[in-house]
């Protein structure tokens, strides 16, 4: 499977005991709604290889889980620091308005004056709201590198087109 139909959910973190359970960091908004993703695509080594979860639990304040044909620690091992992740396909439908920010990466940031801002690089989760994380053109007339954008859609955000692959945004390109 390609990197591009897969959304990463989560990653693993240190081996549990002497059975090959593996720590699992969800990034989900329930934790343990990352098991209701199957089959996980594990990055190990720069190559993503699928795995099935044979069981997996609550233990103390986080989740563990344990991997077919993974019976030992050492086994376990290779699997540490491991993005987990799942095709696309398998996330829920999403509503007029609302996106993945998958989908999002890449996508030409253009404020209402039609000047190229530069491209979505990330996003990050505040609290409050989403923001965008926008890698400036090296050839920035203000000698910007980075913009970090709210997403607010309508005051901030005026569209997002995703077949055209550009946002337009009500932002002051000197900020």
């Amino acid at each position: 499977m390609e990197k591009k139909d897969l959304v990463v959910l989560g990653k693993f973190g240190a081996v549990y005991g002497i059975n090959g359970w593996l720590k699992v960091n969800a990034c989900t908004d329930v934790p343990e709604g990352i098991f209701d993703y199957i089959p996980w695509q594990v990055n190990v080594q720069g190559s993503w290889q699928p795995v099935q979860v044979s069981s997996w639990k609550r233990h103390s304040n986080g989740l563990i889980a344990k991997l077919d044909g993974i019976s030992d620690r050492d086994l376990a091992q290779r699997y540490v620091n491991a993005d987990i992740a799942v095709a696309s396909s398998l996330l829920p439908s999403l509503g007029e308005g609302d996106y993945y920010w998958k989908d999002l990466m890449g996508l030409a940031v253009v404020n209402e004056a039609g000047y190229h801002l530069g491209e979505v690089s990330d996003m990050m989760e505040t609290g409050s709201n989403d923001v965008i994380v926008v890698k400036a053109n090296r050839t920035d007339a203000f000698g910007k590198k980075e913009r970090l954008l709210p997403f607010l859609t309508d005051t901030v955000v005026k569209s997002v087109n995703l077949t055209e692959g550009r946002i337009v945004v009500d932002w002051d390109p000197a900020f």
